[in-house]
C-alpha cells in the first residue's frame, strides 16, 4: 500500500472527521506500544482503513472515543478510539510488514547511494516485521508472496499492465478476505470483500504507477507504463499525456468495479467513513494525481 486510500475530508461530518481520526492516532499508539517509538514513523492511511474496514465487518459494537495525549506532541490533546484491540493490533502488524517490503523494493529500485535509507530502513523494520509476523502469520505470507511475485513480473519480459498490477490485487484481495472474522460470516460478506479487495489493490498499484511516471524515468525504474508506451527521460509532453490518459481509464474502469463490490457491503460502524473513501476519497486522489496543475493545486 502506498498512502493513496484517504478520505475525502470536506464530505465528512464533523462526526465522521473524528471517528477517523481517533482511528488514526489510536492506530498510532497502538503501533507505538507493540514496536517501540519510532515504528509510528510507518503509520499510514492505507493501513488505517484496513483498520477501519475489520471494525466496520467485525459485527461488534462501535468502540468508544476518548480524549488523550498525543505521544509524539504531549501539548496536543487528539481524540482516540478506546476499543477495537483486535482489529487495532493487526492493522499495526500490516503496517510494520508492509513497511519492510517497501523498504526492500525501495532499495532495489534506487542506486547504491540513493538506497542508503532504505536499506536502514530495512533493517530497522526486518525485527518489526518478525514480530508482527509470528502474531499474524496470514498477513506475512500475503505480503511475502506480492513481492516475490512482483519481483519475478518485473524481471522477465513485459507482458502488459494488467499482470503487473496482478501481485498487489491478489495481495490485497487477500487481506480483506481475512479481515471478515464474524463466525458465522454473513452470507456473501467473504465473496464480496474478496472481489473488493481484488479492485482495491489493484487501484493502488496502477495508481502508483501512473504517478511514478516521471521519477521513474528519472531513475530508470520499472513501470508499467513507460514500457506499455516505450517512454523515456527524452519523451515528448504528448507522450507522457498518452500514458497519464491510458492510465486514468484503466483506473476509472478499476474504480467501478470496485464501487460496484462496495456497494453490496453491509458495514457496522464506520460504513459511512469506508464509503466516503471508496467513492468519494479515491476518485479525488485519482483526479489531483493525475491532472494536477502546474501550481499543485487542482
Amino acid at each position: 500500500m502506498f498512502g493513496y486510500i484517504k478520505p475525502q475530508k470536506s464530505e465528512l461530518l464533523v462526526r465522521e472527521f473524528d471517528e477517523y481520526g481517533g482511528v488514526y492516532c489510536a492506530l498510532c499508539r497502538r503501533i507505538g506500544r507493540e514496536y517501540g517509538f519510532a515504528a509510528r514513523l510507518a503509520l499510514n492511511y492505507d493501513c488505517t482503513f484496513y483498520a477501519l474496514v475489520l471494525m466496520a465487518v467485525s459485527g461488534k459494537k462501535c468502540p468508544r472515543f476518548a480524549k488523550g495525549r498525543c505521544a509524539v506532541n504531549p501539548l496536543k490533546r487528539c481524540l482516540f478510539c478506546s476499543g477495537g484491540e483486535e482489529e487495532l493490533s493487526a492493522a499495526s502488524a500490516l503496517t510494520m510488514i508492509l513497511a519492510y517490503y517497501k523498504a526492500l523494493d525501495d532499495v532495489a529500485d534506487s542506486g547504491f547511494f540513493r538506497s542508503f535509507c532504505a536499506r536502514a530502513a530495512s533493517l530497522f523494520f526486518a525485527r518489526k516485521r518478525r514480530r508482527a509476523a509470528g502474531r499474524y502469520p496470514e498477513l506475512d505470507r500475503a505480503a511475502a508472496k506480492m513481492a516475490e511475485e512482483q519481483r519475478a513480473v518485473e524481471a522477465g519480459d513485459f507482458k502488459g499492465v494488467d499482470l503487473c498490477a496482478e501481485p498487489t490485487a491478489n495481495m490485497v484481495r487477500r487481506l480483506l478476505e481475512l479481515s471478515c472474522t464474524e463466525k458465522p460470516a454473513p452470507p456473501g460478506l467473504r465473496e464480496v470483500l474478496r472481489e473488493a479487495g481484488y479492485h482495491l489493490g489493484r487501484w493502488i498499484y496502477l495508481m502508483d504507477a501512473a504517478d511514478d511516471i516521471p521519477k521513474d524515468l528519472k531513475r530508470r525504474s520499472f513501470n508499467p507504463f513507460v514500457e506499455k508506451f516505450h517512454l523515456t527521460a527524452n519523451s515528448p509532453r504528448e507522450e507522457l499525456d498518452k500514458a497519464r490518459a491510458d492510465a486514468n481509464s484503466a483506473l476509472n474502469a478499476t474504480l467501478c468495479r470496485l464501487c460496484a463490490a462496495a456497494d453490496l457491503m453491509r458495514f457496522g460502524c464506520f460504513g459511512s467513513i469506508v464509503r466516503n473513501i471508496v467513492f468519494l476519497g479515491l476518485p479525488l486522489m485519482q483526479e489531483e494525481r493525475l491532472f494536477r496543475k502546474e501550481d499543485g493545486n487542482v
